[in-house]
C-alpha cells in the first residue's frame, strides 16, 4: 500500500500543503504558485503559465498530479507536483519572487556539469555538506570511501548488462540481505527511516560491513567475469555472505549486534546531552 503522510512545508513563512507518497514528497501546485506570484486568481494564473509555456502544457499530465491533501474544507484531491515538477512549474513563472530559484537551479546545473567534468568535485561538496551537518571527521572518512567502492561495484555492473533501477535495487538487496540479514527498505524501517539515505544513518561497523560486502561483490565479478543479471545477482549474494559472516563473527567476539537502530549524528548528540 503506498504510505501517504500529509504534512505542511514551510516556505518562507508560507505554508505549501504537501503529501508524502511512493518515497517522496508531493507539493501543492497552487501553493506554490501563489507564494510566487501577487496574481489575484491562482487558476486563472496558472491556465496562463500553461498557455504560455506549451511545452509545459503538453507534459502537465505527468509532472502534475491529483493527490489528496487535508484543506479546511476536510480532505480534498489537489493537483500536486513532486520536486522536480515544481522546479519545471516554477521555470514558467515570469516573477521576480521566482527569479532565487531559477539562478538557484542554474547554479546547481553548472555544479552537476562541473562534477562529471571533474568527479573530485562531488566528493568534496559531499564531505562540506557532512561536515555542516555535524558529522564526525572519521566517519565522514568512511562515508566517502564507501561512495568510491560503490561507484566501482556499479561501474561493473554497467559494463556486464545491468540496465534498470530494479535490477540494481535487486543486486543491492542481495548485499544487504546477505551482510545484515535486511533487505534495504527492511532495514531503512527497523532504523526509523522513511526516504532518509540508510547510509546517512549507519553508524561505523555499519559502513564497513557494507564496503566490505560491496568491495568482495567486485573483486569476485571481476575474478569470474560475469555477464548479465543472473551471474551478477550470484556474485552479490556472495559477496553479502562474506560480509554476513563478517558481522557474525565479530558480533560473537564482542557478545553485541552490529545492526543499530541508531545512527552515528544520533550518538553524537546523546553524548553531547550525558
Amino acid at each position: 500500500m503506498t504510505q501517504e503522510i500529509t504534512k505542511i512545508a514551510l516556505f518562507k513563512g508560507k505554508k505549501i500543503r504537501r503529501t508524502f507518497r511512493d518515497g517522496q514528497w508531493w507539493f501543492a501546485v497552487a501553493d506554490v504558485v501563489e507564494i510566487l506570484t501577487d496574481a489575484a486568481n491562482i487558476t486563472d494564473y496558472i491556465k496562463k503559465i500553461r498557455k504560455r509555456d506549451e511545452e509545459l502544457s503538453k507534459g502537465w499530465g505527468q509532472i502534475v498530479t491529483p493527490l489528496p491533501i487535508k484543506t479546511s474544507g476536510g480532505k480534498q484531491k489537489v493537483n500536486c507536483a513532486n520536486t522536480e515538477g515544481i522546479f519545471r512549474i516554477i521555470q514558467s513563472i515570469p516573477s521576480k519572487k521566482a527569479e532565487p530559484f531559477k539562478r538557484r537551479l542554474a547554479r546547481v546545473g553548472k555544479e552537476r556539469i562541473d562534477e562529471i567534468e571533474n568527479p573530485e568535485l562531488a566528493m568534496q561538496r559531499a564531505k562540506a555538506l557532512y561536515e555542516k551537518k555535524g558529522y564526525p571527521k572519521d566517519w565522514i572518512e568512511k562515508r566517502m570511501r564507501g561512495i568510491a567502492v560503490r561507484q566501482k561495484l556499479t561501474d561493473e555492473w554497467d559494463v556486464r548488462g545491468v540496465e534498470t533501477e530494479l535490477e540494481y535495487a535487486i543486486l543491492t538487496n542481495e548485499i544487504m540481505q546477505g551482510a545484515f540479514d535486511f533487505d534495504v527498505e527492511d532495514y531503512k524501517k527497523y532504523k526509523g527511516l522513511k526516504r532518509e539515505n540508510l547510509r546517512d544513518h549507519m553508524t561505523d561497523l555499519e559502513l564497513i560491513l557494507t564496503m566490505l560486502g560491496e568491495a568482495t561483490t567486485t573483486t569476485i565479478t571481476q575474478d569470474r567475469d560475469s555477464q548479465r543479471f543472473p551471474e551478477l545477482q550470484k556474485d552479490a549474494k556472495d559477496g553479502g555472505a562474506v560480509a554476513g559472516r563478517t558481522r557474525k563473527d565479530i558480533e560473537y567476539q564482542t557478545k553485541k549486534k552490529i545492526v543499530s537502530r541508531k545512527n552515528v549524528l544520533f550518538k553524537q548528540k546523546t553524548e553531547k546531552i550525558h
